[in-house]
């Protein structure tokens, strides 16, 4: 009897305290939707990771770009990481020279910095973007396929 009480005695303290398991889980696997060609070359799919909230005050979204497809040239009025999980992509800020991105890499634009990113001319990309959940993203400047094409081959040879 006494090793019951204890065992309850012990038992109680963690039910109450105990951690509520009702979760929010997602997962940045989800393929997501096709996005409408508005501000991109090519075909692209995004999936809303998490989006902000009255406790979260940043987005993750993933997303994939297949081959030969970009964004147009655009800025944040956050910060914005770019974690590269999958693929290759070409990464570009106003004034600066392109570079290529692989899975594993990870890079920060601040916040009003004009920029372009997207997938290589022969491989898909897939990365999760985290930024601020304020503003919405400010579209700048077409990125045309002669503008793309140039960027590949100055970054291929």
């Amino acid at each position: 009897m006494k090793n019951l009480i204890t065992i309850v005695l012990f038992m109680l303290p963690i039910c109450i305290f105990a951690q509520n398991t009702d979760y929010k889980v997602s997962s940045y696997k989800d393929e997501g939707f096709k996005a409408p060609n508005t501000h991109y070359i090519g075909e692209a799919w995004l999936s809303g990771v998490l989006q902000a909230d009255d406790e979260t005050d940043f987005n993750i979204t993933k997303a994939t770009f297949k081959a030969n497809s970009t964004l147009d040239w655009h800025k944040h009025s956050t910060s914005q990481v770019l974690i590269y999980v999958d693929g290759e992509g070409y990464y570009q800020e106003r004034g600066k020279d392109p570079v290529i991105l692989k899975a594993g890499d990870v890079i920060k634009c601040d916040k009003e910095t004009e920029h372009w990113h997207a997938s290589t001319k022969d491989s898909d990309v897939t990365y999760l973007a985290i930024y601020g959940g304020g503003q919405p993203t400010t579209w700048t400047e077409v990125v045309t396929q002669e503008y793309y094409d140039s960027v590949a081959d100055q970054l291929n040879d």
